[in-house]
């Protein structure tokens, strides 16, 4: 069972949303290595699971487990930022 469940809403085949899924996946791989799942969303196929989550904007990566729900937005290049918004660095 994997430790951390995240949630990735992008829009269409965007530069930016392509940027923060290879962002993310780096991350993942270096940090997060077998102890993840990720799901990635396209706000043009699924607006209503957007909805349901309150995504406003994309690139939002969501941490849905472990609990406390995190967000972050944007390209997620800033690896520190990231790491923190999924609670793996202090803040």
């Amino acid at each position: 069972m994997s430790d951390y469940r995240l949630r990735l809403y992008v829009n269409g085949q965007s530069r930016a949303g392509e940027r923060a899924l290879a962002n993310l996946k780096q991350i993942c791989d270096a940090h997060l290595a077998g102890r993840y799942v990720l799901e990635v969303v396209d706000l043009v196929a699924a607006p209503e699971q957007a909805e349901a989550d309150a995504v406003l904007a994309t690139p939002t990566l969501i941490l849905l487990a472990p609990e406390p729900r995190r967000r972050v937005v944007g390209d997620l290049s800033d690896q520190r930022l990231v790491l923190q918004g999924l609670g793996l660095t202090a803040g």
